[in-house]
């Protein structure tokens, strides 16, 4: 039997169950007939707002109906996430998601099961945190710090963006790992952060690319270390925190889609085909590198999977370090 028989015989079975879904291959076909949303569970201006609105018009273009960006920030995006998880699972909701989904089963109580109403579309993007110290410091590389940190125990201060945030989990997972102390001093927001590790106030945090990126190269931070397990092409000569000393760390900060439990498979596919061809587009290549990311990709499989462990990642730092939600 030739590929192509196997093909339209695989194709065929796989009828019946596309019926009992609720949506038939014609229907599939005509798929969309009205405009989608994408409900990004924080406010505008903020990475997951721009990547939200960046995968909308790729899929606009795509399936030829508009799709719109709905802002429904609050409690660290469980808001929004509850939304769209409770939503008709037609094809016409779903919910732009950031690896802080992955931190909310840990420090909050979900009107949702995170895992079981959910369904996992595809994963948008993928990229670290750049370790940032101040230039005053005498520090040049992650070893540094550690040896740092190792001689003044608690003596040193790390900025985040918010208790319970992504960045601070990170931040206590890289400190468990290497056998070190610091004291977490949290901000509402990145920005305040920053600005108070350039000032001297704390002496280093962990940041997205794009936020710390514009004050490292002005000279006002030093960055010394990535998060991810592989270096980046846009840092090459920035090393992880793994091959730093600190072995097997590795945190993705990332992005990605999800639909309501039972949504058709059909119309699973077919979003996921869309925008996996979108990402590999220049232009779309280029809006994510200039976040300071890459394109993910993938089937609805992978991110599942990915969401599945990270959820079990934060837990145990969750655990380990006493966190609670502010």
């Amino acid at each position: 039997m030739s590929n192509v028989d196997t093909l339209k015989k695989f194709s065929f079975c796989l009828l019946p169950f596309a019926f009992c879904l609720g949506i038939g291959a014609a229907e599939a076909q005509q798929y969309p007939v009205k405009p989608i949303r994408f409900v990004a569970p924080f406010a505008p201006g903020g990475g997951t707002d721009f990547i939200a609105r960046v995968a909308a018009q790729k899929l606009t273009e795509a399936v030829k109906q508009q799709v719109i960006v709905e802002n429904r920030p609050g409690a660290g995006g469980t808001l929004g996430a509850e939304v769209g998880a409770k939503a008709a699972p037609d094809g016409y909701t779903f919910t732009v998601i950031a690896g802080s989904y992955a931190v909310n089963p840990s420090l909050y109580k979900l009107a949702f099961d995170p895992v079981g109403d959910i369904t996992p579309v595809i994963q948008f993007s993928q990229g670290p945190f750049l370790v940032v110290v101040h230039p005053a410091l005498p520090i040049k590389n992650m070893k540094d710090l550690i040896a740092l940190a190792k001689s003044k125990p608690g003596g040193l201060s790390y900025a985040t963006s918010g208790q319970g945030s992504i960045v601070h989990l990170s931040t206590e997972l890289f400190l468990f790992m290497a056998g070190i102390k610091a004291v977490h001093i949290p901000y509402k927001g990145t920005g305040p952060a920053i600005t108070d590790t350039m000032s001297g106030q704390t002496q280093f945090l962990f940041g997205s690319i794009a936020a710390v990126m514009p004050v490292v190269k002005q000279g006002r931070l030093r960055g010394i270390a990535v998060t991810t397990a592989r270096r980046i092409p846009a840092l090459p000569d920035i090393p992880t925190i793994a091959e730093s000393g600190v072995k097997g760390y590795d945190v993705i900060l990332w992005h990605g889609l999800i639909g309501p439990k039972g949504l058709p498979r059909a119309i699973v596919d077919r979003v996921n085909a869309d925008l996996n061809k979108a990402l590999l587009a220049k232009d779309m290549e280029e809006k994510l590198a200039a976040d300071g990311v890459s394109a993910a990709g993938g089937t609805p499989e992978q991110f599942g999977a990915l969401i599945k462990r990270d959820i079990e990642t934060w837990r145990k730092v969750v655990r380990m370090a006493g966190v609670k939600a502010e």
